[in-house]
Parts: C-alpha cells; sequence; structure tokens
C-alpha cells in the first residue's frame, strides 16, 4: 500500500469535508467513494465518533477497517445519555437492561480480552461503573457476582458455549 491514513468520522455521516478531505484530497484514490464505504460500514454506530483507517495504494484503491467505537460511547449511545455522573458511585445517569449490556459486549468483543460474551459483559459492566449506569436497576459493581453466580445464565451463557465450541 502506498499509505495509510487514520481518522475518527461520526459513523453513518462522514463527509468529504474534514477529517477526510483533506487527508485524502492529495491522494489518488475517489474520495466520494471512500466516503461512501465508510458511512456504508459504519452505518450501525450512527453519530458515534468511530476510528477508520484507510489504506490506498497508487492506482487508486483502497481498503477500509472499521474500529469499534469506545464502550462508553456504545453505553451512552444505548441508554440515551450524554454525560457520565460525576459521582458515579452515588448518583446514577442511566440503567440499561442485562440485554442492552450482551449487545454492547457482543459488538465491542473483538476488541476485549474476553473470550466469549459472559465475561465481555462483565467487562462493559466496569465501564458503566465508571460512567455511573445501573444494570436492571442494581447498582453495575455488582453485576460480576451476579454473573458469576449463574443470575443471567440464561441471558448469557448460550453465547459462552457458542464461542467454546
Amino acid at each position: 500500500m502506498a499509505g495509510t491514513i487514520e481518522v475518527l468520522v461520526p459513523g453513518g455521516q462522514a463527509t468529504p469535508g474534514p477529517p477526510l478531505g483533506p487527508e485524502l484530497g492529495p491522494t489518488p484514490v475517489d474520495v466520494q467513494a471512500v466516503v461512501q464505504d465508510i458511512n456504508d460500514q459504519t452505518a450501525a454506530f450512527d453519530g458515534m465518533e468511530v476510528p477508520v483507517t484507510v489504506e490506498y495504494d497508487d492506482d487508486g484503491s483502497f481498503s477500509i477497517e472499521v474500529g469499534v467505537p469506545p464502550t462508553s460511547a456504545l453505553v451512552k449511545d444505548e441508554a440515551g445519555f450524554e454525560t457520565g455522573s460525576g459521582e458515579p458511585h452515588e448518583n446514577f445517569v442511566a440503567d440499561i437492561s442485562v440485554e442492552q449490556l450482551k449487545k454492547i459486549a457482543q459488538q465491542k468483543q473483538s476488541d476485549l480480552l474476553s473470550y466469549d460474551v459472559k465475561n465481555a459483559a462483565k467487562e462493559v459492566a466496569g465501564t458503566c461503573v465508571t460512567l455511573g449506569v445501573t444494570i436492571e436497576g442494581e447498582d453495575a459493581r455488582t453485576f460480576k457476582e451476579r454473573v458469576d453466580s449463574g443470575e443471567y445464565d440464561d441471558v448469557l451463557a448460550e453465547d459462552a458455549e457458542e464461542a467454546a465450541a
């Protein structure tokens, strides 16, 4: 490849303007084609900042690698709030269901250290703690113990078995 460009773009809303346009302008690629491809690949992250890497060749060909937004951005988007709590252990800003937590864990799993959704969910719960988000109406700090005790096996365990297979 002739070069690589790394940018953060709003999911599904990239434009030929900054930050992409100035970076891609001097390259041989079709800027509009790159923008369209990025928007197609990031549509699921509508409006969230998404890390994107564009690799291009001298002949104008390109490839795009889309990263996953930060866990905190996924939690904020799923729970529908803008800013985390200034006192996350005392003031809670939102509540999410285990199903919502599972969805975030599945989106983020490739970037996490976890080998299955059950453990990825525990990692996401850690982010919920720092943001001041409760899970099923309870403090996220107790989520790990509840998962380990089997309380959410019906929601999370089947994915753990699939990942291990």
